[in-house]
């Protein structure tokens, strides 16, 4: 299974879970960031940090766009015109705002995400959506000219967390799940 694969699957499999702020647990609770670092946990492994204390309105109180610099550091980011399934679009709720959702590129017009009042759940990329993107970013996977899934083989690929291009292989943690 690729690697964008296996994030859809598990995305998918969080869908139904009811939106609680500032939660990531499938099934229980989540919210939009939530749901991206549960698919990061599941399809790559630790994650690199945990994101502070926010609340609803953190972004219109600070005006700082933490979200995007967080996804800069930690994820690859591409043109939006090149996303894929299993890409994550950073939204700006309003013009001049900075980033606070995210959503999981589902397949072509289609986002997996959770916010306010709603469970995790699969929709259209409406133009409402689309006006608002203010990136794509990849999840961190690893390129390797070799196709192998050993371990060893692997082991010159680098290491979690850091922003390198995609792999089209799934990592030794996800095959174990």
């Amino acid at each position: 299974m690729s690697v964008r694969d296996a994030v859809l699957v598990e995305a998918r499999d969080w869908l139904g879970t009811p939106y609680r702020h500032q939660s990531s647990l499938k099934g229980v609770g989540t919210d939009c960031l939530g749901l991206v670092r549960g698919v990061w946990r599941q399809v790559i492994g630790e994650e690199p940090e945990l994101p502070a204390a926010y609340t609803p309105d953190w972004a219109e109180k600070t005006g700082e766009d933490r979200l995007l610099k967080a996804f800069r550091t930690h994820f690859v980011e591409k043109p939006i015109s090149a996303a894929e399934p299993g890409d994550v679009f950073l939204f700006r709720m309003g013009l001049g705002c900075p980033a606070k959702h995210a959503a999981i590129v589902s397949g072509p017009d289609r986002i997996i995400h959770a916010y306010w009042g709603r469970s995790v759940c699969e929709t259209r990329l409406v133009p409402w959506w689309e006006r608002r993107i203010a990136g794509c970013f990849e999840f961190p996977f690893f390129e390797c000219a070799r196709s192998s899934s050993s371990p060893a083989d692997r082991s010159t690929c680098g290491q979690p967390g850091r922003a390198v291009r995609c792999s089209t292989q799934v990592t030794a943690q996800a095959q174990k799940a």
